[in-house]
């Protein structure tokens, strides 16, 4: 069950999990991270209830977690549903996971850690359009089809190109590690009208504030993590972390994380669109 953030995944895939026994397993690339419970609108225990979880809030923030190690987690988490006999019901807005489980990832070979060390340590403190202009130079294929404020991206690029000296459009042709069987699933995306849509994802960011979304940030900026990794990048972490730092008032920084997620949003429909012709649309209030 996919679908854009806010449109009520969560709940939908708690019900079936109810009325079918069923499991449900994070699809949520922010959910993974057991330090953004609130702003990754992780289902707390009193939602879970008796329907067991998994995936969710398994990670630590100063993990660079990928899609690949999604996948294996995924893997694992079949097993453990098939072991209980339950219907595993993947739930979440991150449509690259929902690919790599249906049609598996790119052969790309694995960075040595000391590759990507001096990658990291070239980019530290590096605006994300510089980076992507390194890239460009190295490696123009693979940056033209990436956004110049997507560091995480171009990051993986810049060490794919380290490590083996070759641009990383080079080793995305053939796939491998698909876990289902699209003709086997029930494949739904979660569709609500854009004005609704927009509507609760303001409301939720406020009940986010009011649940404790500011000392969330505060405590992850106090760990000193760098902040390219994913969870750093959260929707609201680069917003409250500008109002910590005194960049920007709360008002400015609450409307700007907002604004973000209704963008953000717009991008999940966009690739459900063009990336995930297995789902069928299914429109919510």
């Amino acid at each position: 069950m996919a679908g854009p953030t806010a449109s009520g995944k969560s709940a939908r895939a708690i019900h079936l999990a109810r009325e079918a026994n069923g499991v449900v397993i994070n699809a949520d690339s922010m959910a993974v991270y057991r330090d953004l419970p609130i702003l990754s609108a992780c289902p707390t225990p009193e939602e879970m209830g008796d329907i067991p979880h998994l995936l969710f809030g398994h990670v630590g923030a100063e993990r660079n977690y990928s899609v690949g190690l999604w996948l294996a987690d995924a893997k694992a988490a079949l097993s453990e549903a098939a072991r209980q006999r339950k219907l595993p019901i993947f739930a979440g807005g991150a449509g690259m996971y929902f690919k790599a489980l249906l049609r598996g990832l790119s052969n790309i070979p694995t960075v040595p850690a000391e590759a990507r060390a001096r990658v990291r340590a070239q980019a530290e403190g590096v605006a994300p359009e510089e980076l992507h202009a390194r890239l460009r130079a190295r490696d123009p294929e693979t940056a033209a089809r990436l956004r110049p404020s997507d560091p995480q991206r171009i990051l993986r690029a810049l060490e794919i190109f380290e490590a083996t000296g070759a641009p990383l459009a080079r080793f995305q042709g053939a796939r491998e590690g698909a876990l289902l069987d699209a003709a086997q699933c029930q494949c739904v995306f979660l569709a609500p009208e854009r004005e609704k849509l927009h509507a609760r994802i303001d409301a939720r960011f406020d009940r986010m504030m009011a649940q404790g979304a500011l000392e969330e940030v505060r405590r992850l900026l106090a760990r000193g993590l760098d902040p390219a990794l994913p969870a750093m990048r959260a929707v609201g972490v680069p917003q409250l972390s500008a109002f910590l730092r005194g960049e920007m008032s709360l008002e400015a920084a609450v409307e700007k994380a907002k604004r973000d997620s209704r963008q953000y949003s717009k991008r999940q429909f966009t690739f459900a669109r063009t990336q995930l012709p297995e789902f069928s649309w299914v429109e919510v209030e």
